[in-house]
Formats: C-alpha cells, sequence, structure tokens
C-alpha cells in the first residue's frame, strides 16, 4: 500500500574532497525516487559535464537577473562562481512526492532553511582527517595545484559549520557511508509530517475498509 508523501530535500555538504559527489552518485543510481537538484552556475563547464544534467551552465548578466527576479531558493558565490538552486523545479518534484538531492555548500544550506525548513533534511558528510583530505584532492586531479590549496585552506570554515546540520557522517569507508545516508533517508521518508495520504490511510483501517 502506497500512502501520499510530500518529497523531501536532501542536502549534502562537505568540503571539497570529501566524498559528497561520490555519494550523491551512488544514492541516485540506486534509488528511483530521488533526483538531482540541477543547479545553475557561471563557472565553466568541466569535461564530460552536460548542460541541464549537471548544471545549468549561464552567464553572470544572466545569472543576477535571476537573483533579482527572486527565481531562486539559494544562492552563493564559491571560489569566484555563482551557483542558485531555481525554485521552479524543486517545489514541482516535493509536490508530486519526489525527494531532490543537492550538493551544496553550508551557505546554501542556510538559505534552504530559511525558506523551507520542514523540507529540509541537511547531513554533512566529514572526511577521517585532514590529510585524507588533501590527498583525495589530489587524486582526482580535477583542478590545478593553486585551486587544490584554495580548497584546502577553505576547508577549516566549511567544516566548522558541521554543527548547524541535522545529521554527521564521517566518511571513511564509502559502501558504509553510503548506507548510513541511505537509513536517513528511509527513516526521513516515514516521517508522519511528511505523509500527508496518512490520515486518509488511517480512517479507513478504523472503518473497516
Amino acid at each position: 500500500m502506497t500512502i501520499e508523501r510530500r518529497g523531501l530535500m536532501c542536502v549534502l555538504s562537505s568540503p571539497s574532497g570529501a566524498g559528497k559527489t561520490t555519494i550523491a552518485k551512488y544514492l541516485l543510481d540506486h534509488d528511483n525516487n530521488l533526483k538531482m537538484s540541477v543547479s545553475m552556475t557561471t563557472r565553466k563547464r568541466r569535461p564530460g559535464e552536460v548542460s541541464g544534467k549537471d548544471y545549468l551552465f549561464t552567464q553572470e548578466e544572466d545569472f543576477n537577473k535571476a537573483i533579482a527576479d527572486d527565481e531562486f531558493l539559494e544562492w552563493a558565490k564559491v571560489f569566484d562562481n555563482y551557483y542558485g538552486t531555481p525554485k521552479a523545479y524543486v517545489e514541482q518534484q516535493l509536490s508530486h512526492g519526489q525527494d531532490v538531492l543537492f550538493d551544496i555548500d553550508w551557505q546554501g544550506t542556510q538559505q534552504l532553511a530559511q525558506q523551507a525548513r520542514g523540507d529540509l533534511v541537511s547531513i554533512f558528510i566529514l572526511p577521517p582527517s585532514y590529510s585524507e583530505l588533501e590527498r583525495r584532492l589530489h587524486q582526482r586531479a580535477q583542478d590545478p595545484l593553486d585551486v587544490i590549496h584554495k580548497r584546502m585552506n577553505k576547508a577549516a570554515e566549511e567544516i566548522s559549520h558541521w554543527a548547524e546540520y541535522d545529521y554527521v557522517v564521517i566518511n571513511e569507508n564509502l559502501t558504509q557511508t553510503v548506507d548510513e545516508v541511505a537509513a536517513i533517508l528511509s527513516a526521513e521518508r516515514h516521517k508522519r509530517k511528511r505523509l500527508i495520504g496518512l490520515s486518509q490511510f488511517v480512517k479507513k483501517i478504523i472503518q473497516k475498509q
């Protein structure tokens, strides 16, 4: 028996290199009720990225217009580039019982909490150590050395916001971490406040239907 449910917004945050993107990809590949929020960004497209799937790539002028028109649930400037989450798509998904996954930083999470706290489930992913975080950044070979240094310098500031999140998971073992995040999702989906069809379901049982 399926009970009508409002979708939730699941945020994964972490310093760069802690594994949130890998965790997000695994969840999306194995959970049909989870869709990735596609952010708009002014940064340049990386090799292999597809506009409309990975990000909505745009110019800074167009991004600023979207801010002025109040089209974002959240937005932030990170490493000289802008990122933002369009409102319309997310609300459409939630109203149809679809869960939306966000890969955003603490600034974006604060903005989401201000606009839609009841729909939000926030999870902070910690690395097992500072040295392991640096090793992973070098290993993925996505950024030049100067960008890696910027990310490492910013890591302590990002980690300092861990206490603002509903859940904290240490990503030492990827398989275990994915299982833990999936368990959080499962529990949150069963919260009474999200089961908007529960009252009618219980009523039918009481009426012996």
